[in-house]
């Protein structure tokens, strides 16, 4: 069963840098687009970040331009976020995804259960 699995969440204050990864399991998804989502409380699931099987940046939210880096390692079927200056309104569960090129911002195949972000200021 294929498997995305978030991990480095935590909690960090304003200003600071923290790096997510996703490593999947179940099957191999070097040849998926990835990427990530996030949910803050009271709001609607939002795109992230998106990188290609390759490795070129598909895309990155506006609000996260900047501060943000999407890298994947095939090899290890791993990909990863660097959060950088981080502020409160980057507070949310977090979410690994794969899936289409053309689908990978909107409506991805594969999810992974969420890692906590919480920003204090």
């Amino acid at each position: 069963q294929a498997q995305l699995v978030e991990s480095g969440g935590g909690l960090v204050q304003a200003g600071d840098s923290l790096r997510l990864s996703c490593a999947a399991s179940g099957r191999t998804f070097s040849s998926y687009a990835r990427g990530w989502f996030r949910q803050a409380p009271g709001k609607e699931r939002e795109f992230v970040a998106a990188i290609s099987r390759s490795g070129e940046i598909i895309s990155y939210a506006d609000s996260v331009k900047g501060r943000f880096i999407i890298s994947r390692d095939n090899a290890k079927n791993t990909v990863y976020l660097q959060m950088n200056s981080l502020k409160s309104e980057d507070t949310a569960v977090y979410y690994c995804v794969a899936g289409s090129t053309t689908e990978i911002t909107s409506r991805p195949a594969y999810w992974g259960q969420g890692t906590q972000v919480t920003v204090s200021s």
